[in-house]
């Protein structure tokens, strides 16, 4: 598809992408099937390819507990479902795993409380607007299904419509007042059907200690450690989570990340390596993360300054983006470490200061590094499940809207999406039947499970 170059002005930009609608109909995005040939547990299984085979039956166990946990760990499947589908060809830097529980709230290193997308790992540049969009919405609608049919599409539409919206004010604006626009939670707050609900759920997500370390989401120390003596500090384990020795490998893998966190410094600017340099590393050890990364090594690091100021660095594998195949032009990428610190930096109202990448030469693995510090809000689903569903899951379209157009031409996407209700009753059309087709994949799931108990690594 050909674009208006991006000096053309705000008036051609606009009608250019009100002339997409020619070729790709909003109303099209509604329209939506599983093909004849569609196998979702392949696709789960050629993604365990890489993983620690140790921690490979954890991740389906996960994914069983629900169908948004299964959709969760099931950004592959959707890329795969998404394959071939027709799109405007507006390009952004997209999120990639762009579901509703990837969005948190957090403190900016300005000591701001913002809502914002909250996980890169996925991002890819050059992909479609509506990637994510749709993601995001077939998200919403699966969390909020309990409810009733009724609730869970009036929720999806809501972040279209949202999304819309807002990119459409996002439109008249320069490039330079998008890129430092924010979600500010302490305004958007008010928006929640029950805002003493959601009040205080944002408040316990964002609780911060004096050493501006969130509660719940870092390791703890094994003991109260002498602050001067460096064999004092170190972590203590946690079953199943966070461990120093493990069996099939992950001692190795562990010794790898570590000497990849010790490389890092020397691959950040002279600012970041300046703030690095005045912690001192303590001691690693392995971490167990997410859904949808269960098996890939991850590493938490803690750090102490001379005086016993701790500092927590989390290291993890980047591998390839399951949405690789959604890209609209093939473009290089220097590691995928790089590639996940910089959608990160171009999606993000804040990012970490801290961000970095480095590399294993013993294991070929490609890493990124962040603090281990900003927490997702727990309970989306509480949220979704009570009055303030359609609120949350505008906050959540808003933040994405906010996020594509730093990257992306939001006058054209504006001028795609246009006044009316026809792009959001079509994304909503869609996200039911993803959603349900999310359900069947889950039952799916557990069946196979009752024959297959152990998935092995390809």
């Amino acid at each position: 598809m050909t674009h208006m170059p991006i000096l053309s002005s705000r008036e051609e930009r606009r009608a250019a992408g009100k002339r997409l609608r020619e070729h790709v109909s909003r109303e099209s995005h509604g329209q939506w099937q599983p093909t004849p040939q569609r196998d979702p547990l392949a696709v789960l299984r050629a993604g365990d390819a890489g993983r620690l085979p140790s921690l490979i039956p954890l991740r389906y166990e996960r994914m069983r507990d629900n169908a948004f946990a299964y959709l969760r760990g099931a950004a592959a499947v959707m890329a795969a479902d998404l394959e071939g589908v027709p799109v405007p060809g507006i390009p952004v830097q997209a999120c990639g795993d762009c579901h509703v529980g990837n969005f948190g709230v957090y403190r900016s290193p300005e000591g701001q409380t913002l809502f914002d997308i909250n996980d890169f790992d996925e991002t890819l540049w050059n992909v479609d607007f509506t990637v994510d969009v749709k993601r995001l919405a077939a998200s919403v609608a699966l969390a909020a299904l309990p409810r009733g049919v009724e609730k869970a599409r009036k929720a999806a539409k809501a972040t279209a419509c949202a999304y819309r919206e807002h990119m459409r004010d996002l439109s008249n604006l320069s490039p330079l007042a998008i890129w430092h626009s924010r979600i500010d939670i302490d305004l958007e707050v008010g928006r929640f059907g029950d805002g003493d609900l959601c009040r205080r759920l944002l408040s316990e997500a964002s609780m911060e200690n004096a050493d501006g370390l969130s509660r719940g989401d870092t390791p703890k120390l094994a003991s109260e450690p002498d602050r001067q003596n460096p064999a004092d500090w170190r972590i203590a384990d946690k079953d199943r989570t966070i461990f120093h020795e493990g069996p099939d490998g992950l001692t190795e893998a562990v010794q790898h990340a570590e000497a990849a966190l010790q490389a890092y410094p020397g691959a950040l600017s002279a600012d970041r390596w300046t703030l690095v340099s005045r912690y001192a590393r303590r001691d690693v050890a392995f971490k167990v993360v997410g859904i949808g990364s269960v098996g890939l090594v991850c590493a938490v690091g803690i750090y102490a300054d001379a005086d016993g100021a701790p500092l927590f660095l989390q290291i993890k594998e980047a591998r390839p983006s399951v949405i690789g195949q959604l890209a609209l032009k093939p473009f290089s990428i220097v590691s995928e470490g790089q590639r996940v610190i910089d959608g990160q930096r171009i999606m993000q109202a804040a990012s970490d200061l801290f961000l970095g990448t480095a590399q294993s030469e013993a294991s070929g693995r490609s890493y990124y590094v962040r603090q281990l510090k900003n927490r997702k809000l727990s309970a989306v689903g509480e949220i979704l499940s009570e009055s303030g569903a359609k609120a949350y899951a505008q906050l959540c379209g808003t933040t994405l809207a906010r996020a594509h157009a730093r990257s992306g031409d939001a006058v054209m996407i504006a001028g795609y999406l246009g006044k009316g209700s026809a792009f959001d009753e079509a994304i909503a059309d869609f996200a039911m039947a993803y959603a349900r087709q999310s359900v069947e994949d889950h039952a799916l799931l557990i069946t196979d499970f009752l024959t297959t108990p152990t998935p092995q690594a390809a």
